[in-house]
C-alpha cells in the first residue's frame, strides 16, 4: 500500500482455536508511518491479529516481522517494539500517574538518565502533567486511556496498536483520544487500530482494512474512500463469503485453548 518499506510483515499467518480457524493466512505489510484503522464484525480477528501482533499469544503458524525481528521465535525482542492501547488500561489504581510511568520505564528498561525528561514530556503530550501527582485510580475513563497511550510510548515502538480503545468513552473523552491520536501519528509512529465506530475510523486512519472470517477483504487508502461510502463499503465487504476454492489454513503446530 505505499513506497515506504514495511515496519510490520505478516506471512501466511494462521491462528486455530478449538479447531475453528480464526485467521486464516493472512498476508498483509504495514508501512512506517501509517495509521491503519482495522474494522471487521465481532469474530472476525480483529484482536487477535492484534494480540498475535503484540506478542500475547502464539499463531499456529505463519511469521510476524517487526523492525527486522521476526514472531514467535524472537518474540522478546519484536514485544520491544510494540506498544498496546486497550479497552484494559493496564495500570495500577494505587499509584500515581508519575508512577506508573516511572514503573513501565524501568520495566521496558528506559535508560534511567531519560526517563524523567521522557515522563515529563508524555504526561504533556496526552494532558495529564496538572494530574501527574493524582492517583489513577481517581481517574475518568478518558483520562485512563490518555496515560495508557504514554504508558505505550515510552520504550519508542515501531508500532502501536489500539484494540477498541473508544470502548467506554463518552463523547468528550472519544473526542480527546482523536485528538491524541491524530498528533502521535503525525510525530511518524505507525499505528493500528481496531474499531467498530467506521466514522472515526474514517477520520483518523490513512488506511482502511477489514477483515472477515479471518481475511482481509479489503485494504484501501482511506483517502480513496469517500466518508459518506465508507459504511456502505463495510456493509459489501462483510457480506461477501470466502471463496470455495480458498486455500484452507493449514494446522501444523499444537491448538491453543481460547482465551
Amino acid at each position: 500500500m505505499s513506497d515506504t518499506p514495511a515496519v510490520l510483515s505478516i506471512r501466511e499467518l494462521v491462528k486455530i482455536y478449538d479447531f475453528i480457524p480464526v485467521l486464516r493466512q493472512l498476508d498483509l505489510d504495514v508501512a512506517q508511518g501509517d495509521c491503519v484503522a482495522l474494522l471487521g464484525p465481532n469474530g472476525s480477528g480483529k484482536s487477535t491479529l492484534l494480540r498475535l501482533i503484540a506478542g500475547l499469544i502464539k499463531p499456529s503458524s505463519g511469521t510476524i516481522e517487526i523492525g527486522g525481528w521476526q514472531m514467535p521465535k524472537e518474540a522478546a525482542a519484536v514485544r520491544a517494539q510494540i506498544g498496546m492501547v486497550s479497552h484494559q488500561s493496564l495500570l495500577y489504581g494505587n499509584l500515581t500517574a508519575r508512577e506508573n510511568l516511572v514503573f513501565f520505564a524501568r520495566l521496558y528498561d528506559v535508560p534511567k538518565n531519560e526517563r524523567d525528561d521522557r515522563i515529563a514530556a508524555l504526561l504533556e503530550q496526552v494532558g495529564l502533567t496538572k494530574r501527574a501527582e493524582s492517583l489513577v485510580r481517581t481517574f475518568s475513563r478518558g483520562m485512563q486511556q490518555r496515560l495508557s497511550i504514554a504508558r505505550a510510548l515510552l520504550h519508542s515502538p515501531h508500532v502501536l496498536l489500539f484494540d477498541e480503545p473508544y470502548s467506554g468513552l463518552d463523547q468528550d473523552a472519544a473526542a480527546m483520544l482523536d485528538d491524541i491520536i491524530r498528533h502521535t501519528h503525525q510525530d511518524g509512529q505507525t499505528m493500528m487500530i481496531s474499531t467498530h465506530l467506521l466514522e472515526r475510523a474514517q477520520q483518523v486512519a490513512t488506511r482502511v482494512m477489514i477483515l472477515n472470517r479471518g481475511r482481509v477483504v479489503l485494504d484501501k487508502q482511506a483517502v480513496a474512500i469517500a466518508e459518506h461510502q465508507l459504511a456502505s463499503v463495510y456493509a459489501q465487504a462483510i457480506a461477501d463469503k470466502i471463496p470455495s476454492d480458498a486455500p484452507q489454513p493449514r494446522i501444523e503446530t499444537s491448538v491453543e485453548p481460547a482465551s
